[in-house]
């Protein structure tokens, strides 16, 4: 039996894995490296964990052998321990074994160990390498030393720790897990529902929707889960977490959403109950053009300009959701509610009907930027005491920052919750308007025009002073300053075509 590591063990290990290539690799690239290994040595030591106890069993080494290959099938001369005992050249041992692993197991674990550069022995010598796999040696990774949570919340601390040594590049594959569990418990994934998401990064979205079914009692080995990442190293990686927590049924492909969607149905979209979503934001390089003929009918409110993509990627998932169960919760930066170049697509869109819920966050929730998000949470089908209303959320207060880092404690969660259910205005914190009087004042989603700030002062005449008054222009301040963000994300696109054209 292995001995069970704790938590903090298990994270000191492998977090000691990374820091062994500290000034041989950018800390960007830790992640290509450590998971891999990490993973490689997982899968080899539960297979080694299910043939020990299948021969304690019977003394049959045929019947142990498959036995542990009804989990996962390793092929000879492709475990841990073969490839710890390789004289040399070992990036090229790693290789094999990866290859050969992936090609027998072709449904889960295809491309799951990404594309390092593991013969660049002037990048990975075999020193190095020999290193870090008697740095992993030094523990069993078995199911019953490291249980599957235990190890999955390992692995979100890896990212953490990778994405706090790789600095700005962190939000591509890092959302603070916080808010992704509330936008998770907003939306209530159920058992048998199908979860999507399109710029899935590691996967945390998809795992978070598993657990809160997990919590609430659910069956989750009905639930199917798809997503789709541009980088090919960070979708391997949604893989490898995947498996590591414990899900046998998943889709993750690699490749650009917007130009090549990977889940389709004959000549549409497939469709999911559940769809969730941190795209990125505003970028500027993609195919405009091709979205004004998009073959799948993504441009049903408009065309985004070039150099905001927000609206391409919300058609899409609004595309994607199934027209009877489907509900989605996408993070956007604030100016998706109210930039004047978006004004059309987003009357057609308040006129369907979809968005339900304007969610306002505080600042410091994207990672390494202060900047504050919104949450956006619409409906196929309103609840018919929903329909022709949307709840505005101001929740810029409902946070905590500890360690330089911001959060969402359990009570933000709660209270955030619990005026999403009730869907009614609770002056300074919440309002219900109606879609008329939303497309009356020009399609603005700004939380600001709809929550007023109520907090009043006394002063010692019992006269109220003007707390309510600068509250109302301090709100009215962060909607200006978004909105002077994008003017200068608008002039920097300008620039940019100006230098094109020469």
């Amino acid at each position: 039996m292995s001995k069970q590591i704790s938590q903090r063990e298990l994270e000191s290990y492998l977090w000691g894995a990374a820091t062994l290539l500290r000034g041989l690799v950018d800390a960007s690239d830790y992640k290509q490296y450590i998971f891999p290994l990490m993973f490689f040595k997982r899968l080899s030591d539960v297979w080694d964990e299910d043939y020990e106890e299948a021969f304690d069993q019977t003394g049959d080494k045929g019947y142990a052998s498959a036995t542990a290959n009804d989990r996962f099938l390793i092929p000879e001369g492709a475990h841990w321990n073969d490839v710890r005992t390789a004289p040399k050249d070992v990036g090229r041992a790693l290789l094999s074994a990866f290859l050969a692993i992936e090609a027998a197991n072709p449904e889960r674990l295809q491309g799951v160990f990404g594309n390092a550069p593991w013969t660049d022995k002037g990048q990975m010598p075999d020193a190095t390498l020999k290193n870090l796999i008697e740095h992993f040696s030094k523990h069993r990774l078995t199911l019953a030393a490291v249980p599957e949570d235990e190890l999955g919340n390992a692995y979100e601390y890896l990212i953490k720790k990778f994405a706090d040594d790789s600095g700005h590049t962190a939000q591509e594959f890092y959302t603070n897990r916080t808010l992704v569990h509330l936008m998770a418990r907003m939306l209530e994934p159920q058992s048998g529902e199908d979860i999507y998401d399109p710029t899935c990064g590691t996967g945390g979205m998809l795992i978070s929707c598993l657990a809160e079914v997990q919590r609430r009692g659910g069956e989750t080995r009905t639930m199917g889960l798809f997503g789709q990442e541009l980088i090919s190293i960070t979708a391997a990686i949604a893989r490898m977490n995947l498996v590591i927590h414990g899900v046998s049924d998943f889709h993750v492909a690699s490749g650009n959403t917007l130009a090549a969607p990977s889940f389709a149905e004959g000549d549409k979209l497939r469709t999911f109950d559940v769809v969730l979503a941190n795209p990125p934001y505003s970028i500027k390089k993609w195919n405009r053009g091709a979205w004004e003929k998009d073959a799948w009918g993504r441009n049903f409110l408009g065309t985004p300009p070039q150099g905001r993509a927000d609206y391409a990627f919300f058609q899409h998932i609004l595309r994607s959701m199934d027209a009877k169960t489907g509900r989605c919760a996408v993070l956007f930066p604030h100016g998706v509610l109210f930039r004047n170049e978006e004004a059309e697509m987003r009357r057609k869109l308040i006129e369907a009907d979809l968005v339900e819920c304007v969610l306002g966050l505080g600042p410091g929730l994207f990672y390494n930027s202060p900047m504050e998000a919104c949450v956006v949470i619409c409906r196929a089908k309103k609840a018919p005491e929903r329909q022709g209303r949307i709840l505005f959320i101001d929740a810029v207060n409902e946070i905590a920052r500890e360690r330089a880092q911001s959060f969402l404690r359990d009570t933000h969660q709660a209270r955030i919750l619990a005026a999403y259910r009730a869907f009614e205005s609770d002056p300074g914190f919440t309002a219900v308007a109606e879609t008329k009087d939303v497309l009356a004042a020009g399609g603005n989603l700004s939380i600001a025009r709809y929550v007023k700030k109520v907090r009043h002062a006394i002063d010692a005449n019992n006269q109220v002073t003007f707390a309510a008054t600068w509250e109302s222009f301090e709100a009215e301040g962060r909607e200006f300053w978004t909105g002077m963000d994008a003017l200068v994300d608008m002039l920097d696109g300008l620039a940019s075509t100006e230098d094109a054209n020469g």
